[in-house]
This record gives C-alpha cells, structure tokens and sequence, in this order.
C-alpha cells in the first residue's frame, strides 16, 4: 500500500498528567477496503447494529506525546471507531476490561462512535502492519490511537465535558491504592487447580490489595463513592477500575468458586463496585455479560 506521512508539531503546552504518555501515536496514510459488523453507539445507546463497509484512509506518522496536525485544528467530535476484543461469537462485543474503560469515558462524555468487534482474522491491514493488531484501537477520522490509557487522556484533553482527570496528590493516592490490583487478580483467576497452595499464595496477594483499596475507601476526607480525593466526582481511574472489578465479581463467583466474602470482609470495595456498576455509563457498556467474561478468562486474553 501507499504510504505517505503528514507534517506535524507538537502542542506547544501539555498539561503535567498528559506529559508522560507513553505515546499517542498517529497511524502512517494507507488505504484499505474492509467490510464488517459495527455498532453505532450514542450518549443514550448502548450499541444498534449498523452496516460499516467502507474504504478508509488513515494518516499514521509514528509520534511520541499528544500532537496536534499542523494547521492546529482541535479534533471535533464524529467520526469515531474503536475497534476491539470480540465475544465467543467473532462479532458481539467482547470483555476485554480495557475496551470497556474507552467506552465508559466515550459514554461519561456523551461521544458518538461506531463500535467494531473485530477478530484476529477480520483486522484491518492498518491495524495489524502499523500496530501489530493491538487493541481497544480508536480510530478517530485521520488519526489511530491504542493503548487504552493513551485513548482515555486523547478523550478527555480535547472533550473536556465532563473532564475527568483531577491532578496533584489526590489522584496519585487513589493510583497507589489501586496499583497491583489487576495483575493480581489476573494471576489469580488464571491458576488452577483452585484451592492448592499456589493457588491460596495467589489468593493472598489479590487480598492484600483488596485491603489498600477497602483502607483507600475508608479514609475520613471522602464524602462521595469514587476514588479521587473526597470521591466526589468521577474519573478516569474510576472508568479503569470498574471494568475490572466487574471481571473479578464475575470469576470469583463463577470460576473460582467464590473464595472471598467481598461483602464481610472488604465492605467498602463491595460498596464502591455496587456505586460505580449502577453508574449509567457502565449499565450501557457492560452488554457481554458474565457469560463472556467467564468465556474470556478461561480461554485467556
């Protein structure tokens, strides 16, 4: 394919929690012809089927930090699709925890965008020549972005309504009580046989962060349910978390025999799950269901 790259600078002025991304990436130009089943989601929808068939040309210019094209124009809403981990089926949405992360942000914002689960064997060429098929991928017009943090910022530097980055220590305390929690839980779930040694180790470890985070809820400056400060406005962390926490709830039930009494001996991250899973922008992106999170962890990511 032709590949041609666009002249670009860097935003004069980044924001400190922008500064360190490890990289918002624009896609080299390529053109490609794919047809594939999409949902169009908007700010009250959870996703209807639309018909995508069409052919697209993306510009890539490999580059590091957030960049602006050089006639510095600010990405406008529309013409949005994310790409992601399809469902046992090849074409329902999947349970990739990091997708829905994206998706929680683009519903908090009220962002439209077209929804592709996309298999190992329906990738677009781009994705898998330019970004070895990684994804949540959000393609946005010109531009592709992965790495599902990387998107999250991308999101909320330019649609800043609601902005949900909160800097300084507030937010470094909440990302401390929460770090280590996934790759722990990961470890955990993915063990069997359940119940041997390694498999309490294992265990352990994933209670030990469930007990930063139960000490995290329980701080006395907190007078709403989410992470930051006094946990009164949604973040991005939130938007994070949930979706993993969401996995977790459903393979300690479903495939790990339900080892832990969340409810009596971690009440506050019981508590916290309720809060942010009835939040309307989980409700409206949690469609795969315990099924194919159950399908997900036992076949591995």
């Amino acid at each position: 394919h032709h590949t041609s790259h666009n002249s670009i600078m860097k935003m004069g002025r980044t924001p400190r929690y922008i500064g360190n991304l490890l990289g918002l990436a624009a896609l080299r130009s390529c053109t490609t012809n794919s047809s594939c089943r999409a949902f169009t989601v908007g700010p009250s929808s959870s996703g209807r089927m639309a018909s995508s068939s069409s052919t697209t040309q993306l510009d890539m210019g490999g580059r590091l930090g957030l960049n602006r094209p050089e006639e510095g124009a600010t990405p406008l809403p529309g013409g949005m699709t994310l790409y992601v981990k399809p469902a046992e089926d090849g074409s329902s949405v999947g349970d990739c925890p990091f997708a829905h992360f994206v998706r929680m942000v683009l519903s908090e914002k009220g962002l439209e965008y077209d929804l592709v689960p996309t298999s190992q064997e329906n990738k677009p060429m781009w994705l898998v020549e330019d970004y070895g098929g990684k994804m949540p991928a959000l393609r946005h017009r010109r531009e592709c972005y992965v790495d599902s943090e990387v998107i999250a910022q991308y999101l909320d530097f330019f649609f800043k309504d609601p902005e949900l980055s909160v800097g300084g220590e507030e937010t470094q305390s909440a990302t401390e009580a929460v770090d280590g929690f996934f790759p722990a839980m990961a470890k955990f779930v993915k063990h069997g046989p359940n119940g041997d040694d390694e498999d309490d180790q294992k265990r352990e470890v994933l209670e030990g962060r469930l007990q930063t985070l139960e000490e995290h809820l329980g701080d006395d400056v907190r007078t709403g349910p989410y992470l930051v400060g006094n946990g009164e406005q949604i973040t991005l962390l939130d938007c994070s978390m949930a979706p993993k926490l969401y996995a977790m709830d459903v393979c300690l039930k479903e495939v790990k025999g339900d080892p832990i009494d969340l409810a009596t001996k971690y009440p506050k991250v019981r508590k916290y799950m309720d809060d942010v899973f009835d939040r309307p922008s989980f409700k409206s992106t949690v469609e795969y269901g315990p099924e194919t999170v159950v399908w997900g962890w036992t076949s591995y990511h």
